[in-house]
């Protein structure tokens, strides 16, 4: 396979889960928002600092308010990090292999970007935002089952799911990371069944909420859901099974030592974890650090076997 096209069909694998997290991500802070006491909700400027966009959102926007930082993130073609970008990028890649894809996946992409570029203007109110973040997602969800079922599994699909993992993994921790700044007050026992929302409104912004109930069998706590998204192999959003599909990957591809090496490094980061004996802080420095490493495994599949000259493509 030419390197020009495996870089292609990877960044389709990342852009179109890109495009669905950042949708569970804005849908996971607007919840928050209603279900907290304002006093302890995250703000809107969360979810900027989360996607890395603070200096070019405060070039366009004076304040942090729920409209603007709403639209900045779905609507906002200039911005390269919104919904409406990352599915024009997801088509134009689509566009340039368009032989490589099942013709099924191409017209999919084509008119999940064409239909998402048509209903764009009823996120701006909230009830219109919901209903337009659900259809991004389940869009996704329907192209990532026509790929499964239509293409074949070979060395194309393996890059593919490359992409999509390696964006899942990432994507899911600053989905976690969306909390409180400063956690509910312990002398406040009045508050204390906010935190069972908070973590309750986390799995359901992943799909994820009937499957914890049934595999740990616990009523929603801190610890478990830790414990859940991020060691429990069976869920296909937990980080492990993300890393576990991306072992299986570039076990079938040559020149994997390198990106295994650093993947290992995740493993073992991901093993040690205590997920009992973080705080908030030291579980946002556990997330920081994990992305460094998804970051550094990106850049070991990139040195691997893409162009240099697309290596930083984004």
């Amino acid at each position: 396979m030419l390197s020009r096209v495996a870089q292609t069909i990877y960044w389709i694998g990342r852009y179109q889960e890109r495009a669905e997290n950042t949708a569970r991500l804005i849908t996971v802070n607007t919840n928050l928002m209603l279900d907290l006491p304002p006093k302890v909700a995250p703000g809107w400027d969360a979810l900027i600092n989360l996607l890395g966009c603070y200096d070019s959102y405060l070039t366009r926007h004076p304040e942090f308010t729920e409209r603007r930082v709403a639209n900045f993130l779905i609507n906002d073609e200039s911005n390269s990090s919104s919904i409406i970008s990352t599915l024009c990028a997801l088509r134009e890649n689509a566009r340039t292999i368009r032989e490589i894809l099942p013709r099924e996946a191409w017209e999919s992409i084509n008119s999940y970007y064409q239909t998402a570029l048509e209903r764009k203007q009823s996120s701006f109110s909230r009830q219109g935002r919901q209903t337009y973040l659900e259809h991004i997602i389940a869009g996704s969800q329907l192209m990532t089952g026509l790929l499964a079922g239509s293409m074949n599994h070979d060395t194309a699909y393996r890059f593919l799911n490359l992409g999509r993992k390696l964006e899942r993994a990432d994507m899911t921790t600053r989905i976690i990371d969306v909390r409180p700044e400063n956690p509910l007050p312990e002398e406040a026992p009045e508050l204390a069944p906010f935190e069972d929302i908070q973590w309750m409104s986390m799995l359901k912004s992943l799909s994820a909420y009937q499957m914890y109930r049934q595999h740990m069998q616990v009523r929603i706590n801190r610890k478990d859901v830790l414990q859940f998204l991020f060691k429990t192999q069976g869920f296909p959003r937990s980080i492990s099974y993300c890393t576990e599909n991306i072992r299986f990957n570039l076990s079938r591809l040559p020149k994997n030592r390198t990106p295994l090496k650093v993947l290992k490094k995740i493993d073992t980061r991901l093993t040690e974890m205590l997920t009992d004996k973080m705080d908030n802080n030291e579980l946002h420095e556990f997330i920081d650090d994990l992305q460094i490493d998804f970051g550094t495994l990106h850049e070991a599949i990139s040195k691997a076997y893409f162009p240099p000259a697309l290596m930083s493509a984004a």
